[in-house]
């Protein structure tokens, strides 16, 4: 791997020459591959890659495979039964676990596509609410699609920057920060951030980091938990910018406990991929000491009104529908978590809100379409709708927004299709074919 030259000194200086050797040298090996396990969806025996697998240390729901598999053509992976996702990474799992004990209001801030939001769904305890945001906005959609499909209602997945949460001040019990940075990190995986790496970039990111925390700082709670992490092994970006949040904004660094055997520091945690069997990745846990700042005021404007024409039959499509708060907005139909319809609410005055909850039917003509995300939903009542299972040939083609034929004694009309046992979305059976509704910008194209 051709490494660019400042990085090589600037790792050297950091490490040691034969650390850096041995850094270097694993750098040039194959990139290893991970999944973690949707334990509300499946087992890992169901999984098509099981028994060949080894556990992730830090992560109880991580695998690694021997080899990277075609993720794209398994039926399940569309179902939300696993995410693919950086080992490095699923270390969250084991801060969480240590620090999270009773349900909070988290922000994942930089969040797509979706490893870190969808972990947290996994690992928040019940009650909890996430929002999931994320500045582009087609990585955002990409962002809604990967926690519609985890199936965790008690998420909204925003578009906005740092900054636009000003009404937000003292409400965040948890913020998870993975800054975007140099990428370092990233290198065995993705051999562009090598070319795109530069001393001046490294610069323009940690200011950056800075800047996106700044803004952020005043909605966590004094004594809220603020996880920050990068995907680089740059001190500037890592060890420095935590001595700054904590002196300057007011924190206490935390340990996170790793076990001897993992390779690992206490507190400012480096993962290596000559120590560990990941890529590299950076994680500090931090307690905010410092007052919440008021940054600006709730805006008032649209009120969120509840609508008054929710058809009763949609209580009967979701299980614990008295734990939800059913809305109307456009002729689409919507499932809010009721202990935080005001979080909701704020959310939809004063964000971009691309998503909330269960996404349940969209008005067609007279009739209601169930949608994609109901399917989707561990909340779903799957005696709400007649079930098709179907096969290999069948699932590919449904993911491939095709038309299907279903067996004569299918019924007519709103039909959901399983894998597996697994739900994979809805079709409209009308006789002579069942129409596909599986959503168009999801469709998978690899033959």
């Amino acid at each position: 791997m051709n490494l660019p030259a400042d990085f090589e000194r600037a790792l050297t200086h950091h490490l040691g020459p034969d650390e850096y050797k041995r850094l270097a040298e694993a750098l040039s090996l194959p990139a290893p591959t991970s999944v973690r396990l949707n334990t509300k969806k499946t087992q890992i025996t169901e999984l098509p890659f099981f028994p060949d697998i080894e556990s992730v240390p830090w992560c109880r729901e991580g695998f690694y495979l021997p080899e990277r598999p075609s993720f794209t053509l398994d039926p399940l992976f569309h179902a939300g039964c696993y995410y693919v996702q950086e080992a490095s990474s699923m270390y969250l799992s084991h801060v969480l676990k240590q620090y999270v004990k009773e349900p909070v209001v988290a922000l994942d801030l930089c969040a797509a596509p979706g490893g870190k939001s969808t972990l947290a769904l996994s690992e928040l305890p019940e009650g909890s609410l996430l929002i999931a945001n994320e500045v582009v906005r087609q990585r955002a959609n990409i962002l809604a699609e990967n926690i519609i499909k985890w199936g965790n209602p008690h998420c909204i997945v925003t578009n906005n920057y740092a900054e636009d949460f000003q009404s937000f001040s003292n409400i965040f019990d948890l913020i998870i920060c993975d800054a975007p940075c140099s990428g370092e990190g990233m290198f065995r995986k993705d051999p562009n951030s090598i070319e795109e790496w530069s001393l001046a970039n490294v610069e323009t990111c940690w200011r950056r980091q800075r800047d996106i925390v700044q803004n952020i700082w005043h909605t966590l709670k004094k004594g809220g938990i603020f996880v920050y992490s990068t995907c680089t092994y740059n001190p500037l970006e890592d060890e420095e910018n935590v001595h700054w949040i904590a002196k300057t904004l007011g924190a206490e660094v935390l340990p996170s406990h790793p076990l001897p055997e993992w390779g690992l520091t206490d507190t400012n945690t480096h993962f290596y991929p000559h120590r560990i069997k990941g890529e590299g990745f950076f994680i500090c846990v931090l307690r905010k000491t410092s007052e919440a700042v008021v940054r600006g005021k709730r805006k008032d404007g649209k009120k969120g009104k509840l609508s008054t024409k929710i058809p009763k039959e949609l209580k009967e499509w979701v299980t614990d529908s008295q734990l939800f708060t059913l809305q109307e907005e456009n002729d689409t139909f919507f499932a809010i978590p009721s202990a935080h319809m005001d979080c909701y609410l704020q959310a939809k005055r004063t964000l971009k809100v691309i998503h909330a909850g269960i996404e349940l039917a969209a008005s067609k003509g007279k009739s209601l379409q169930p949608c994609h995300c109901l399917a989707m939903s561990n909340c779903l009542n799957p005696k709400a709708f007649p079930i098709a299972e179907v096969d290999d040939a069948q699932a590919i083609a449904y993911l491939r927004t095709e038309a299907l034929q279903l067996s004569p004694d299918t019924p007519k009309g709103f039909v959901l299709l399983t894998y597996r046992s697994h739900p994979l979305g809805f079709v409209k059976n009308i006789g002579s074919r069942a129409n596909n509704l599986y959503p168009g910008e999801w469709r998978i194209r690899k033959k």
